[in-house]
């Protein structure tokens, strides 16, 4: 199992380059992260963009910390993206994903990834109208790809996250996006995450992480881990007493699944009224607990 780290965890905490490269590096002893664009949002002014961009850049590399990929945080989640019910929004979103894979290739990166979108309540219960939206977002997402390839990146990842009006949300859902967008110039693949996956209340006898790889698992990029306790979608680190995985059980399950190449990225987001020295501590033993 390949263990990484998202930078969820430092939202709102550690914004400076250096000492956030220097907890990443030293004290929590990774050398693979996933850069969140809470960090710095695509709709920046380019220029200043790019300053930032080296800035983390450098200061990671210092550290010896790759930046393999970026993934949209907390504020990129609030927004419906590719599947809003106004077609300008549904615009803007692709235009913020372009800058977004400049901004992924600014940082040092070729790998980008993000939940694709949101329906409205009112969308999502009429058949013809989300199967429409549906359809428009498989082609920005070949159009996000053809863009993709010609700024440098390698990858896009779609994340499946634990609602109902999401694409997609449960395995059938992924399976149908992944094959809808075979034959994209760049791959566009999947991306995991153990607490959506285990989502009881949505998901039911498939909230199976063992079903997900084995169904899925050929168009897996990449994962994020978290600490869950299947009812909400919590992002705890692994401190917590409610929790339901174990460092064991997630190595089982990414071995028998034959997922072991694919990087794990521990994503917590803590409560932000959470003192950051508990924050801190409670990653250090997280980090710990899953490497040893």
């Amino acid at each position: 199992m390949k263990l990484g780290l998202n930078l969820s965890f430092a939202v709102k905490r550690w914004m400076e380059p250096e000492r956030l490269a220097e907890i990443c590096g030293e004290e929590l002893q990774t050398d693979h992260i996933q850069f969140s664009w809470d960090f710095i949002d695509p709709w920046w002014p380019e220029e200043s963009r790019k300053r930032i961009a080296a800035r983390f850049r450098q200061a990671f590399t210092e550290h010896g910390v790759s930046i393999d990929c970026t993934f949209g945080g907390n504020a990129a989640y609030a927004f419906p993206h590719l599947l809003a019910p106004d077609k300008d929004q549904r615009g803007i979103a692709f235009e913020y994903f372009k800058r977004a894979a400049d901004l992924t290739l600014e940082l040092g990166s070729s790998v980008m990834g993000s939940p694709a979108g949101t329906y409205s309540v009112s969308d999502s219960k009429d058949p013809g109208r989300k199967e429409e939206l549906y359809q428009e977002m498989i082609e920005a997402l070949f159009s996000l790809a053809d863009y993709g390839k010609s700024v440098g990146l390698t990858q896009i990842q779609i994340e499946a996250t634990p609602l109902l009006n999401e694409e997609p949300h449960d395995i059938e859902g992924s399976l149908r996006l992944m094959k809808s967008l075979e034959g994209s110039v760049i791959p566009i693949r999947l991306l995991l995450d153990w607490g959506h996956a285990l989502f009881k209340p949505l998901l039911g006898e498939e909230a199976d992480m063992g079903v997900w790889m084995k169904t899925c698992g050929p168009y897996i990029g990449a994962m994020h881990l978290q600490q869950t306790d299947g009812l909400w979608d919590e992002h705890w680190d692994f401190t917590h007493p409610e929790g339901m995985l174990t460092a064991e059980s997630i190595k089982k399950a990414t071995h028998e699944g034959g997922l072991d190449d694919v990087y794990q990225y521990l994503e917590i987001v803590p409560r932000y009224e959470e003192f950051s020295e508990n924050v801190l501590d409670g990653m250090k033993r997280t980090m710990d607990y899953l490497r040893s």
